[in-house]
């Protein structure tokens, strides 16, 4: 065989073998967003092969530098607190678990749904919320600080991995589910990727799906590290419904399990029932809107929610976990320190820039230009830091040591 004749072989059985892009999307509902008809990117790239764009949008976002750091990124304990609670990278497979599980049986773009959900928590800073306050409240005169525009920044411009252009380059419906929260102030000034906040529109069902993902993932499982730290009891717990329905029906089933077995069997038959009530009521929806493509979603009232039933209960839950875990004296204990360490690292910053590494120092401009761009670059760089550089920077900027 020639080797023409050979390469013409593996063409034609490469083909067979891998589905093509379009194909791949052949199942979605109409009303699903497909890749092929994306309003996309910001720099045009040609097509990817035996791919999807939301497929490569994906895989840019796993193969990340912003993504990494999610594993020293804490949701509620600071990272050195325990090897065994949940980070901003475990959440963020968590969430695209659940996510995609719900996109499956709703007929939508898993792939969609999972970039989103990987992505959308790329801006968060060290320390988590209290982290992000700390930051938010330093940028206060300077446009303030929100964790989504970060997560949209970290996407569009700071990632530094293609020859072409600055960012990530994503699809425009990526970077849509990604910008879960924005100001009208805000909004105004993306263009068309903040016209939604606007006008009063909704995003994608695959964007719907990936932020209600995100509320069940971290409730739940903060549920469980609260318990697995000793802030939370179970005793405590009895007083919310949602809990308490399915602990006692883990019980009547297993009435020899106990611990931690116990704790992880409630857990998962809350995420559980949770999950199905939202496909449930979803399709509801679905069924009473009829939505005949994307843009009949983004004009539908939101279509991805709980039932009323389901969603007072996870209020409920919500609402406990916010007066016994998060204002919890140790956790409040450990995030007075974040933002002492976040605040400090500002201020000290912003009184002198040579202090920062050269990358985040404003270029040799006017001072008045510098007086806007210096505070950005040091939010910028505050954000990318994960729990334990941090401390690290703080202890160098501010520890004498005699050694």
């Amino acid at each position: 065989m020639t080797e023409a004749r050979a390469a013409r072989a593996v063409s034609a059985i490469s083909a067979l073998v891998q589905p093509m892009p379009a194909d791949l999307e052949r199942h979605l509902a109409p009303y699903a967003a497909r890749s092929a008809y994306s309003a996309g990117r910001r720099y045009p790239e040609a097509p990817p092969d035996a791919r999807t764009e939301f497929q490569r949008d994906r895989d840019r976002i796993i193969h990340s530098t912003a993504f990494r750091r999610l594993e020293y990124k804490t949701q509620v304990f600071v990272n050195h607190e325990g090897d065994l609670f949940r980070t901003r990278l475990t959440h963020s497979l968590e969430v695209a678990q659940i996510a995609r599980s719900l996109a499956r049986n709703l007929s939508v773009n898993e792939d969609l749904v999972e970039a989103i959900a990987l992505a959308h928590d790329l801006g968060h800073t060290p320390f988590g919320h209290a982290g992000q306050d700390a930051l938010n409240e330093c940028m206060r005169d300077h446009g303030g600080f929100e964790h989504n525009l970060q997560s949209l920044a970290v996407v569009d411009d700071l990632e530094e991995h293609y020859g072409g252009f600055n960012g990530l380059n994503l699809c425009f419906e990526t970077r849509e589910g990604i910008l879960k929260h924005c100001s009208r102030e805000h909004a105004r000034r993306l263009g068309p990727l903040g016209e939604r906040f606007l006008l009063g529109r909704r995003p994608s069902i695959e964007a719907q799906i990936a932020n209600v993902a995100d509320e069940i993932a971290y409730n739940n499982h903060d549920v469980d590290d609260g318990l697995r730290s000793g802030l939370l009891t179970v005793e405590q717990l009895a007083q919310v419904e949602l809990w308490q329905v399915h602990y006692e029906a883990a019980l009547r089933e297993y009435p020899l399990i106990e611990g931690r077995r116990l704790v992880h069997e409630t857990v998962r038959r809350v995420i559980n029932r949770l999950i199905v009530d939202l496909a449930d009521t979803t399709r509801r929806n679905l069924a009473r809107y009829a939505p005949t493509s994307l843009e009949a979603v983004r004009a539908a009232p939101p279509l991805v929610v709980h039932s009323e039933a389901v969603a007072a209960q996870a209020l409920a839950l919500k609402q406990f976990l916010f007066k016994n875990l998060y204002r919890h004296y140790r956790v409040m204990r450990m995030a007075n320190k974040a933002r002492r360490v976040v605040t400090g690292l500002f201020t000290a910053f912003a009184a002198d820039p040579r202090l920062l590494p050269p990358a985040y120092q404003a270029a040799d401009v006017s001072d008045a230009a510098a007086a806007v761009t210096q505070p950005r670059l040091i939010a910028h760089y505050i954000a990318g830091m994960t729990d334990r550089y941090a401390l690290k920077e703080y202890q160098q900027i501010f520890a004498v040591d005699d050694n």
